[in-house]
């Protein structure tokens, strides 16, 4: 599989990574057998980029993740994520945490989680506004220099915040949402990662899967899916963007491919230092989104994708208001 390199220290993944969140929770019930086997094979497929957080769970997708790549550490890059904090007693309710103590104690915990002893790729999860990102950075600087982490990233981070943290240590990647139906990081984001030399990796490039078409009824969510909760899913804005993924099915089939990996290959078209992360829990879909690596948009697609899908295009915001402060920040 192709490699991109994501900033200028020398990391390099594959083109298409693999987002383990939704194996453990927030999209309906999970089956760890067919997670284990479905991170087996995509290593097989050559994908090696595999991204969770101790979050997610929380906790316990980290400790999946290290199950699954037991005795197959060689063949992966392993990114994971700290500083959202989860109430156990409420597992919605969540703080923000940037300070250098716990940046240190959150590392050892997903070391240990993971069993492993190096984090190849470590992201501060989300801007701690009462911390300044110097102090952050310096502390995740501390961990690479002990051997514990090899590169640093950060995740919906704001461009005035990405300069500060380069001026303490190396970024390598930031982490956003990016997708034909959330497009922020093109107001400015994007081109300070390019200037600064920061590789970008999107999450949820098929819109938590709205954008696959296999999404039809709001009543289809399970009665715990995350997705029940965000505004993009809830009621007028569920038809308008159910419309939006129609008009990106038509472009699809008329290329011979489905809706998710058109949407794919759009992303992966915006730059080779894009990588973005599709999350499944299933063999058939990873190896369906991997057809997007074969499909090949020329300049007239890629103009007919934004006419059909410009920026601004999904109805409602991405995160429900009290998260929303936490993006781009």
């Amino acid at each position: 599989m192709e490699k991109r390199a994501l900033g200028r220290q020398g990391l390099k993944v594959s083109a298409l990574g693999l987002g383990c969140m939704g194996m453990s929770e927030f999209y309906g019930a999970g089956d760890e057998a067919e997670s284990i086997a479905t991170i087996h094979r995509a290593l097989d497929l050559g994908l090696d980029f595999l991204d969770t957080a101790d979050v997610y769970g929380p906790h316990l997708n980290e400790e999946l993740v290290g199950r699954a790549i037991k005795g197959k550490r060689d063949r992966v890059v392993l990114a994971t994520k700290f500083g959202i904090v989860r109430d156990p007693a409420n597992k919605m309710l969540r703080g923000i945490n940037g300070k250098p103590d716990y940046v240190r104690a959150a590392c050892d915990a997903s070391l240990k989680r993971l069993g492993v002893d190096t984090i190849d790729l470590y992201y501060q999860h989300r801007v701690d506004p009462q911390t300044p990102i110097e102090d952050t950075v310096g502390a995740m600087a501390e961990l690479v220099r002990a051997g514990k982490v090899r590169y640093l990233g950060l995740s919906e981070a704001g461009s005035a915040t990405l300069r500060r943290a380069m001026a303490v240590h190396p970024i390598s990647a930031l982490q956003s949402e990016y997708s034909l139906w959330t497009r922020d990081p093109e107001d400015g984001v994007l081109a300070t990662c390019r200037e600064l030399g920061i590789g970008f990796v999107p999450y949820s490039p098929l819109g938590r899967g709205f954008l696959t078409g296999e999404i039809r009824r709001f009543e289809d969510l399970a009665e715990d899916d995350y997705r029940r909760f965000s505004p993009r899913f809830q009621g007028e804005n569920f038809q308008k963007n159910l419309d939006l993924v129609g008009r990106v099915q038509a472009l699809a089939e008329a290329k011979g491919c489905s809706a998710a990996q058109l949407a794919l290959a759009w992303v992966l078209a915006q730059g080779r230092d894009v990588a973005p992360i599709p999350g499944t829990k299933r063999r058939k879909y990873l190896e369906e989104n991997l057809g997007a690596l074969e499909v090949r948009l020329s300049a007239d697609d890629l103009r007919h994708i934004d006419e059909v899908a410009p920026a601004g295009a999904a109805a409602g915001p991405r995160y429900p208001e009290f998260m929303m402060a936490f993006v781009n920040a």
